[in-house]
């Protein structure tokens, strides 16, 4: 597949997620290695009551082309955040802030400050000269190496800058391990167009310049061991002049923009918030725009309902109290794969008492799914919205020979939902390439298949484990 193509996938999943934030490059997807939920790997009678674990959304208009990027056994690249603004304004507070409330993640903090290019002896007589707010006081090279590395998921070691001396130490370094996420803190980290690329998400922090410098005050003398005489020179001389001319500027390139720093809870915890959804999400959605991964504990069927039309409806409960709420669309139906979909169909009749439900039956055994065999559904079924259910997508060979035959029945292609617990990237991938409008709604996304065409590490021979005909 041409790199283009790839470039032009990826960009098409640029997208707003919430008011104030924009994303320039969505490369993340899930933290770790994926896993398929216990209940499900437990028991398929299990699974098919609870469907929980992140649902996922699928309507595939992803450029076909795109298909060969799934690979199941791909590396998964961490979530980088930058953060920026000015001296003292509360950067690292922020930082500390998401860290810990992603106690539940492996993250790491990088900051700039590290790659002070150390001074000369000569340099160091006449520090107070030296402009250390310019980024030609910056190794951005060598600050460049090492977070490439980390997206890697490479250890690195990071140098240690002493700030009384105006030196690197020579013999210690701080090792850095792979994580899921990284934090890359400094007041320049947006100033150079190569470090910038490398962010999924970039944080200005904004603090009123008094604040600013009381604080610079009393770091630089209680911490770095200087005089507030010195002090205040730099900050004239050096500090203030670098603020206006390279870091306010590179404001611009921020996605989020938090006012008072670390007084400002609201803001990181919608931050925060939005991590854990980017830290849930499959690698499929950095290559189709429009696959959402929702962590949730709701059932895979009433997802599924989520998407349907519905209008609002006044309710006099039994008490006599008005209730405003929702009237899903009349005209639905159910229509089970046989025989592992009927299994779903208890789950779906739980929901929707009375729902009409059909049944579809495919010969799967030495021809990919290929051939129909039987169908029996609603005579009005091209008036309805479907719900198709097959708890297993594999190749997605019967889902799309299902969809098939209920789109020549008349059912419009976004009319249909199929449910799933489990599926292979492969088969979400068939079925989004063929029938882009779609909609997919699965519990989890599996590494794969095998050579038999089968689900990894999957459920096995789901029918027969469900209903006890297995040896």
């Amino acid at each position: 597949m041409p790199e283009k193509a790839v470039d032009d996938v990826m960009e098409a999943a640029v997208g707003a997620h919430f008011s104030g934030l924009r994303l320039e490059a969505l490369r993340l997807s899930s933290p770790s290695s994926p896993s398929s939920p216990s209940s499900a790997r437990a028991s398929p009678a299990a699974a098919a009551a609870a469907h929980s674990n992140g649902a996922v959304y699928a309507n595939g208009t992803a450029a076909a082309a795109a298909v060969e990027l799934a690979s199941p056994t791909a590396a998964r690249q961490p979530f980088v955040i930058g953060v920026s603004g000015g001296t003292a304004s509360g950067k690292t507070t922020v930082c500390d802030m998401i860290i810990q409330q992603l106690h539940d993640h492996r993250v790491v903090l990088v900051n700039q400050d590290s790659f002070y290019r150390g001074l000369t002896a000569e340099e160091s007589a006449r520090a107070q000269d030296y402009n250390f707010d310019h980024p030609d006081a910056f190794d951005t090279e060598q600050l460049l190496e090492c977070m490439g590395q980390l997206k890697r998921a490479q250890p690195v070691n990071v140098p240690i800058y002493d700030f009384k001396k105006h030196r690197r130490c020579s013999e210690s370094f701080r090792k850095v391990n792979a994580s899921d996420v990284i934090i890359l803190e400094g007041i320049l980290v947006f100033h150079d167009q190569r470090v910038r690329n490398l962010m999924d998400m970039k944080i200005f922090v904004d603090t009123d310049a008094d604040i600013r410098l009381a604080r610079r005050i009393r770091r630089d003398t209680v911490e770095r061991g200087r005089d507030i005489s010195s002090v205040l020179d730099q900050y004239g001389r050096f500090v203030k002049p670098a603020f206006d001319d390279f870091v306010l500027p590179s404001k611009k390139y921020a996605d989020v923009i938090i006012p008072r720093g670390g007084d400002n809870h609201v803001a990181v915890d919608l931050i925060v918030e939005h991590i854990r959804t980017k830290l849930g999400q499959h690698d499929l959605c950095k290559i189709y725009p429009n696959v959402h991964v929702v962590q949730s504990t709701f059932q895979v069927v009433e997802h599924g309902l989520g998407h349907l039309p519905f209008t609002e409806k006044q309710v006099i409960t039994p008490t006599g109290s008005v209730y405003m709420g929702v009237d899903f669309c009349k005209k639905l139906c159910g229509v089970s794969i046989v025989r592992s979909g009927e299994s779903m169909e208890n789950a779906l009749r739980a929901c929707c008492k009375g729902i009409k439900i059909g049944k579809i039956l495919i010969h799967r055994v030495g021809d990919n799914g290929q051939q129909l065999v039987y169908h029996k559904l609603p005579m009005d079924i091209a008036e309805r919205h479907v719900l198709l259910m097959d708890p297993v997508l594999g190749t997605g060979n019967s889902a799309n020979q299902a969809i098939d035959l209920l789109i020549r029945k008349g059912v419009p292609e976004d009319r249909i939902i199929f449910l799933n617990l489990i599926s292979a990237p492969e088969g979400i991938q068939c079925v989004c390439k063929r029938f882009p409008l779609v909609k997919i709604v699965t519990s989890e996304i599996d590494y794969g298949l095998n050579e038999e065409f089968r689900v990894i590490p999957g459920l096995g021979e789901y029918g027969d484990r469900y209903f006890g005909t297995d040896n």
